[in-house]
């Protein structure tokens, strides 16, 4: 599911259950950490089992991936994307 901007990645959530979600820092309308913390958000008030949120971003400076994580996402990769990243971020969170 393709979301184009951060409201369609909450809504999206809010009307589906997915195995994971890669969500991209930088939307219009509802960044990725807004969009992420909505999503927490509706996951802990309707007692929905929480769906692992990776940040996707080009931002790559030291410090970065623990910004994000302090957010409430689950992970982080940077852009551009690296095939292998991706693969190993599916297992770990899609094969428990």
């Amino acid at each position: 599911t393709l979301a184009g901007n951060g409201q369609e990645a909450y809504e999206a959530r809010i009307n589906g259950d997915f195995d994971l979600i890669f969500m991209d820092i930088q939307m219009p309308v509802m960044s990725g950490v807004e969009s992420t913390h909505s999503i927490l958000a509706y996951e802990q008030e309707n007692g929905k089992e929480h769906i692992p949120i990776i940040a996707l971003t080009a931002n790559a400076l030291p410090g970065d991936k623990e910004k994000y994580m302090s957010e409430g996402m689950d992970d982080y990769a940077t852009k551009p994307l690296d095939v292998k990243i991706i693969e190993k971020l599916i297992e770990q969170y899609c094969n428990k």
